[in-house]
């Protein structure tokens, strides 16, 4: 019988099968580091402010406590942003004549807010609640980090859904007092899951099956 194909063809059907393959795995590798890089989810990238604020100063220079300016955090889902009158309440007196602060004197002149860039947000579809997490013995600094350690304010976390599922699944790996939320560099006395399991059951924390629901977080 004739044969109808060189054989060489065979070794070309094997590289192109094969090839095909490599590519679709180094351009699937490719794309899951690229929505996983900073470019993408703003991680450890300092957002350019209207006004160059230091939570480090701030915070663990002054201990200004985060409710402060933060004023609706334990109330709803917004954490809130301070109006400038905040602000004013000492920089009236304290580098009140600093070039750096001029846009913070021009916004109360003018009766206009300062427009400050937001360095955590999470997608439209997305719905989340300060207040509960607050309640429910969850600190600051699980999700916004060590902001006592910012110079200038960066997002720690991707704030990717599979992180929050570990938290759901796993709450008791991540709770703490409600009287230590606000702290930071805070550190259990006893194993964080022993203190964890502890806290669920006094908060009433709901079980992982519930918090895990698609509801929990897209309403």
């Amino acid at each position: 019988m004739a044969q109808i194909f060189h054989r060489s063809t065979n070794a070309i059907s094997r590289l192109t099968i094969f090839g095909g393959i490599f590519v679709v795995v180094v351009v699937t590798a490719a794309w899951a580091g690229i929505i996983r890089s900073a470019y993408v989810t703003g991680q450890d990238v300092v957002r350019e402010q209207p006004v160059p604020f230091s939570h480090q100063h701030h915070v663990a220079g002054i201990g200004i406590d985060c409710r402060y300016c933060h004023t609706t955090v334990e109330q709803i889902s917004f954490a809130g942003i301070p109006a400038t009158e905040v602000c004013m309440n000492c920089h009236k007196q304290v580098w009140a004549d600093s070039p750096t602060l001029e846009p913070v004197r021009a916004s109360l002149r003018e009766n206009r807010p300062i427009e400050w860039i937001r360095v955590n947000n999470v997608a439209d579809f997305v719905y989340f609640d300060h207040s509960i997490h607050i309640h429910q013995g969850v600190g600051c600094e699980t999700c916004h980090g060590r902001v006592d350690q910012m110079p200038l304010t960066w997002r720690a976390e991707a704030l990717r859904m599979e992180w929050c599922l570990n938290c759901h699944r796993s709450p008791e790996n991540y709770l703490r007092p409600r009287e230590e939320v606000f702290t930071m560099g805070w550190q259990p006395s006893i194993p964080q899951r022993e203190l964890g399991r502890q806290l669920v059951g006094q908060y009433g924390i709901d079980p992982p099956a519930k918090l895990t629901n698609c509801s929990i977080c897209h309403r």
